[in-house]
């Protein structure tokens, strides 16, 4: 082995040690020397890792393991996958920030020019995304190869993914085999096939490619998380994280109107119908109207954008179950010109703006509640959960509608973002 390979080998190891769950990553990506000629740095397409040898010989063993678990993260939390119609500049900027603060918590030394923001400290790519609105003068330190094309899902062409460079598909096809669908070990260093200066940039991936690696990205972080887990070295940070993106991801408006719906009181009457009717007993579809109250955290976390998106899809649905809606703005207290009443008829809308508060309890709209002895069909509370909930679940349902990661101890919890 050449002093660079034992350098990898190295850094691999120790990753493997201190940080199971990294180095459980790292090992399922081929290690790929590529051409200097268009990877400065170190890069993936979430099929192999490709580096420069310069680039990689200049860094510190340290430095290293922070490289190598940069790209693994990026495969392992599917940000090939993810990006959607989001621009592609911005949300590979987004992806670093997301990535870089995890790895310095977890004790890793950052490289030169890696993107790091505290405020940015604990978001997922997508809520840091619209926090870029004028970044067009940062640059992720690695390459981000999974999207490079136009054809690609979503978003604007990247800067020329050589489709048809000699060699490349097949290369990229054997990259393929080898990792495999099963878990199978992988070659701990690919070797430039060229002959030149090292491997040529591989195509963009594939549509059915993305979903393929996607499933099987999730899988091995779950295995890997799993396996740090038992051997107590997995990080809070991450162990949040990840707790986070291997939930259900179901669309919170599918989950919004199948329990408004179920909880509407429509049914058939059987009753004996009056003498003039005749004798026989037919089934009619009764309806009444469904009590549900709706309140927003107004603390500060959430964004009028948010919550306009959030209304207009309460609307939309209580129109359809014929729902009386009561609303409530509350930070660690009710809003003092509130609550403000909707008929099924009634366009649901903002009364007002609501500026930011300070602190956040759930527990003032329970009070409510309980004072006027009202009792629910169905209480919709929007917040990014991180407040004073009250002690005892009530007697009738609870929906949280989530942005962010924060639990709640009762009630059902629907993932808005």
């Amino acid at each position: 082995m050449s002093d660079l390979e034992t350098k990898l080998s190295a850094a691999r190891t120790k990753l493997i040690l201190d940080k199971p769950f990294l180095g459980a990553l790292v090992l399922r990506l081929p290690l790929i020397e590529a051409d200097p000629g268009w990877c400065k740095t170190t890069a993936t397409d979430a099929r192999a890792l490709y580096y420069n040898a310069d680039y990689i010989d200049r860094l510190t063993l340290d430095q290293m393991q922070f490289a190598l678990a940069h790209e693994a993260l990026h495969c392992a939390l599917s940000h090939f996958a993810r990006r959607q119609h989001r621009d592609r500049h911005r949300w590979d900027l987004a992806c670093d920030f997301a990535i870089n603060p995890l790895l310095v918590e977890e004790g890793l030394t950052p490289v030169q020019d890696a993107l790091l923001l505290n405020e940015f400290k604990g978001m997922t790519a997508e809520e840091i995304y619209p926090c870029l609105d004028e970044a067009e003068s940062l640059h992720p330190h690695d390459d981000h190869l999974y999207d490079q094309e136009s054809g690609a899902e979503g978003g604007s062409a990247g800067s020329g993914g050589d489709r048809g460079e000699g060699g490349a598909g097949n290369a990229s096809r054997e990259r393929q085999e080898n990792q495999g669908g099963g878990g199978e070990p992988q070659r701990q260093q690919e070797k430039p096939s060229d002959g030149g200066g090292g491997a040529p940039k591989p195509r963009p991936l594939s549509h059915e490619e993305r979903e393929r690696l996607s499933v099987q990205w999730r899988q091995r972080m779950a295995g890997a998380a799993q396996q740090a887990l038992q051997a107590g070295k997995m990080g809070g940070a991450l162990a949040r994280l990840i707790d986070h993106l291997l939930q259900p991801q179901l669309p919170w408006r599918m989950l919004l109107a199948k329990y408004m719906t179920v909880t509407a009181r429509d049914d058939y009457n059987y009753s004996r119908p009056s003498r003039r009717e005749g004798d026989a007993i037919f089934p009619s579809l009764r309806s009444s109207e469904i009590d549900v109250v709706v309140a927003l955290d107004t603390s500060g976390s959430i964004g009028d954008k948010d919550m306009a998106e959030f209304l207009s899809e309460v609307d939309a649905v209580k129109g359809q179950v014929r729902a009386r809606v009561t609303l409530h703005a509350c930070d660690a207290h009710l809003a003092d010109d509130g609550p403000w009443c909707y008929e099924p008829w009634e366009e649901f809308k903002l009364p007002r703006q609501f500026a930011g508060g300070g602190g956040t309890s759930f527990r003032p709209v329970f009070d409510w509640l309980e004072r006027e002895g009202r009792r629910p069909d169905l209480l919709l509370y929007f917040t990014d959960a991180d407040g004073e909930f009250p002690q005892h679940e009530p007697n009738f349902p609870v929906i949280w509608l989530v942005k962010g990661r924060a639990k709640v101890p009762w009630g059902q919890r629907i993932q808005l973002n």
